[in-house]
């Protein structure tokens, strides 16, 4: 736990630098080494190709949507249809991916031991999140991007951390088992209570009008069930592969798609809701 505690404090001061201190080609180049990182681990879901091969292919396809888009203006960004191609295809696959956990293990028919198969997972996984954050840390100039990039991390960590310690405390009733064993309903509902708290003051306490505080609402629920199937379907791909976690190189934590997993899908679907409702 003490690790767990230390490496947990790190990560914190390192993203906050991350998101608030650098510059755009810097939070960028940031934003890229995560995806690259968490690309590697995707290859232990396919251990039938070589471990270079996933971030290889996932790398080439990540520097073409940027040789494409990160020219543009945020505004350009957010009309170029190639951007909305990536989340567009993001959001059905969370919505596949929905499917797949609610009916796993029966759902894995046709697509267990398919390596090319899992291999698109993960693309559809990873480049939509790659995407949501850099628009997310620019939709606004300076300092205050970053503040609505964290609020929607802090929406997810509030629902993960929120889950946890309510399941601990009160969680009864298995939610999905097969998935995930210690996940509850009770926990999932504390999860989902704690976060929309801070859906609900935030929007209000920035003084956003009432319209827009309740779309900004919408979009945070959507985001905070979005992360628990992030972290349910990466579960699924691990106890697929009988492994427990995704790596080894945050001590007390796993590797990087142990940490960013509920990410994948919130920020995605945050950034959808909100382009599609505005």
């Amino acid at each position: 736990m003490r690790q767990r505690i230390i490496t947990a404090l790190v990560l914190v001061i390192l993203v906050l630098g991350w998101i608030f201190w650098l510059p755009e080609p810097f939070f960028l180049g940031g934003a890229v080494l995560i995806y690259l990182m968490a690309s590697r681990e995707w290859a232990r879901f396919t251990p039938g190709y070589p471990r270079w091969l996933i971030p290889l292919c996932y790398g080439l396809l990540l520097a073409g949507s940027l040789f494409v888009l990160a020219p543009l203006s945020q505004a350009q960004r957010q009309a170029n249809p190639w951007l909305w191609l990536i989340l567009s295809l993001g959001g059905l696959w969370w919505l596949l991916a929905l499917f797949m956990v609610l009916r796993y293990p029966a759902a894995t028919r046709w697509w267990r031991g398919k390596n090319g198969v899992k291999g698109l997972f993960g693309v559809l996984t990873l480049l939509p999140f790659f995407w949501a954050l850099v628009l997310l840390r620019g939709a606004a100039p300076g300092w205050q991007g970053g503040l609505i990039l964290l609020f929607v991390m802090a929406l997810v960590w509030c629902a993960d951390s929120g889950a946890y310690f309510v399941g601990r405390q009160w969680g009864r009733h298995k939610m999905l088992p097969r998935v995930s064993p210690n996940k509850t309903l009770e926990g999932l509902l504390g999860g989902l209570i704690i976060a929309g708290a801070l859906a609900v003051v935030v929007p209000l306490w920035a003084g956003f009008p009432l319209v827009q505080a309740l779309g900004i609402l919408l979009c945070s629920l959507l985001a905070m069930l979005a992360s628990v199937l992030g972290d349910l379907s990466e579960s699924l791909f691990k106890r697929e592969v009988g492994i427990k976690d995704s790596g080894t190189l945050l001590p007390g934590h796993g590797g990087v798609l142990d940490r960013v997993d509920s990410l994948t899908a919130a920020l995605p679907i945050f950034v959808l809701c909100y382009l599609l409702i505005n």
